[in-house]
C-alpha cells in the first residue's frame, strides 16, 4: 500500500517549472505584444498588427485550415507561449552566453533576440507564407518590428521575475 506522497510526480518538477516560466512569460509578452500592435500603435495613427493574418497565410501556405481560429491559436499559443520561448531558453540565450558571458546583463540579449524574432517573421515567415518580403518595408513592418522588441525586453524581464533560484 502506498500513499499519496510515495507516487512519482507525473513531469518532473524542474520540466513542470521551465514550462510554467515559459507559459507566463509568454502569456505576458505576447499581452504586450497584441496590446502594443493592436491598441496603442493604432492610437497613436501607426499601423495595426494581425499577427494571426500571417499565421493564416503561413497555414494555408502548406494546405493546413487556415479560418480564424487557427490563426489565433498558432499565434497565441503555439508562437507566443511556447515557440518563442523555447527559442530564447534553449537557442539563443545558451549561444549568447557562450560568445558574449554576462556582457550585456539581461537587457541587451533581449532587444537583440526580440529583432531576430522580427527577422525570422516578418523577414522569413512571411516569404514562405507567400507574402513580400519584410511586408514591402510599409508602416506594418516598422510596427512589429517594434512589437517583436517589445515581446523579447518583457518576456526576458517576466523569466527574470518569477523564476525560480
Amino acid at each position: 500500500m502506498t500513499s499519496s506522497t510515495d507516487r512519482t510526480p507525473i513531469l518532473p518538477s524542474r520540466f513542470a517549472q521551465t514550462l510554467g516560466l515559459m507559459f507566463i512569460s509568454g502569456l505576458v509578452a505576447t499581452v504586450a505584444f497584441d496590446l502594443w500592435g493592436q491598441i496603442i500603435s493604432p492610437a497613436l495613427g501607426f499601423a495595426n498588427l494581425s499577427p494571426h493574418g500571417l499565421a493564416r497565410s503561413l497555414l494555408g501556405t502548406f494546405g493546413l485550415p487556415n479560418g480564424d481560429f487557427a490563426g489565433y491559436f498558432m499565434h497565441f499559443y503555439l508562437v507566443g507561449l511556447i515557440g518563442y520561448p523555447v527559442g530564447w531558453l534553449y537557442v539563443f540565450r545558451p549561444v549568447w552566453s557562450r560568445l558574449a558571458g554576462q556582457r550585456g546583463g539581461w537587457f541587451v540579449p533581449a532587444v537583440l533576440y526580440g529583432f531576430g524574432l522580427w527577422v525570422f517573421a516578418i523577414g522569413g515567415i512571411t516569404a514562405v507564407a507567400g507574402l513580400p518580403f519584410f511586408l514591402n518595408f510599409t508602416g506594418i513592418t516598422w510596427v512589429a518590428l517594434v512589437g517583436h522588441v517589445l515581446y523579447g525586453i518583457v518576456m526576458v524581464a517576466v523569466m527574470r521575475l518569477v523564476a525560480v533560484r
